[in-house]
């Protein structure tokens, strides 16, 4: 018998109790939908984490001082640490070869204060490198230059959340001055907006300024909160943080024997944790969704056990007429097969419009290969849970069958 007529044969049987099919196929339909969405829903998560981190610089390294140094038995915060100066920050910029930036960070939080509007916010000093270092850029006006922070000028560029905050009335910002803990600071620039990322921070409520000033005329010291760098391509991070390291023991007067009283850290690092991190959770989603699949197979054995026991005295004359073992064995797995393709097809369907529906939530991606692993294992549910049923059905005794009531 061919596998058309075989194909007839088990499209015919399963329209014969169309009820019974979807339910079996419910199972199916609801374990392929529950993967591809869940898959979905972690692809989504990689790829929002991935935009966030290159809208930062993903070739981005960040140094900040002794990070895992205690003091009396305290582990003592990074920005209250003293040990980067900026003979640090001179040295890196002048020796290090794979550096296309550095910007030195000190910052401090407070209220800022325009008429009788206030809003708190952190006042970041930084030199005119942070732009292209955290890939933000001017919408409005001008960053500072080089000669405002020599002269440690009272200027800044504020972010839009902070100009939202402070001009309610429609005033342009640019040229208007603000206070910052009872300083003054003239606003020559706004930054052009970066929403939220996807820890919830709001990237435009920021103030910049120029780091010589928030150093003398804020917080009155003469080290460095911490530094960042961007790195000439995002593969050799791991050199530039060696070369860094090198440069700042030199500095520190490090002994071989000492350790780091610094903390480098590249985005290529966190970039990685994170996609660790989103894939387990993406596995372990599939994986609580795959369960369904595994009911719905039961499902698809216990009503092929059915289909043979109902069916005894039919599987009997096909033997009697010449119907071979195979092709009965054939006939009931290519009916376990369809009902898992066909339930396949429509879980899919429905992963899709779930994926859209929470799109518009959160970020969902499903991906052609989650579609093809979906049909795959559909494919191998209906041999794994109908191969038992068929070949019960093929080894039965055709006389017995043809008595059977």
């Amino acid at each position: 018998m061919n596998i058309i007529n075989l194909i007839k044969i088990a499209i015919k049987a399963l329209s014969n109790n169309k009820m019974r099919g979807f339910l079996t196929m419910l199972g199916i339909i609801i374990g392929v939908a529950s993967v591809i969405t869940m898959l979905a829903i972690g692809q989504g998560a990689t790829q929002s984490i991935q935009s966030e981190i290159s809208e930062m610089g993903s070739n981005m390294i960040m140094i900040q001082p002794g990070g895992d140094m205690m003091r009396g038995g305290v582990r003592q915060s990074s920005s209250s640490m003293e040990s980067l100066k900026m003979a640090d920050y001179e040295s890196i910029v002048q020796e290090c070869r794979y550096l296309t930036a550095v910007s030195p960070i000190v910052n401090a939080s407070g209220q800022v204060v325009f008429g009788s509007n206030n809003t708190p916010s952190t006042i970041n000093g930084v030199s005119r490198e942070y732009l292209e270092i955290r890939r933000y850029s001017i919408d409005d006006g001008i960053m500072f230059t080089d000669q405002d922070i020599q002269s440690a000028t009272k200027v800044c560029v504020i972010g839009k959340t902070v100009a939202d905050n402070l001009f309610t009335n429609g005033e342009n910002p640019v040229g208007q001055v603000v206070r910052f803990k009872n300083i003054p600071f003239q606003i020559i620039g706004v930054l052009k907006s970066k929403g939220f990322n996807t820890m919830g921070m709001d990237q435009d409520d920021l103030i910049l300024a120029p780091y010589s000033t928030i150093q003398k005329r804020v917080l009155a010291i003469t080290y460095l909160q911490s530094l960042n760098a961007s790195v000439v391509r995002e593969d050799l991070s791991e050199v530039a943080i060696d070369e860094i390291a090198e440069i700042l023991r030199r500095n520190h007067k490090l002994k071989p024997e000492d350790e780091d009283d610094f903390t480098i850290r590249s985005m290529e690092e966190i970039s990685s944790m994170m996609n660790t991190v989103t894939t387990l959770l993406t596995v372990l989603l599939a994986s609580v969704a795959g369960i369904s699949l595994v009911v719905g197979g039961i499902g698809i054995m216990n009503i092929m056990y059915v289909s043979v026991t109902e069916r005894t005295r039919e599987i009997g004359l096909r033997m009697s007429i010449g119907a071979r073992g195979i092709d009965i064995l054939s006939q009931f797995l290519i009916e376990s097969i369809l009902i898992s393709l066909t339930g396949g097809a429509i879980g899919v369907i429905f992963g899709f419009v779930v994926s859209m529906i929470i799109n518009m939530f959160t970020a969902t991606s499903v991906q052609i290969w989650s579609v093809l692993l979906s049909f795959a294992v559909c494919t191998a549910t209906g041999v794994f849970f109908g191969w038992y049923p068929a070949k019960k059905a093929a080894q039965l005794d055709p006389i017995e069958a043809i008595r059977y009531e």
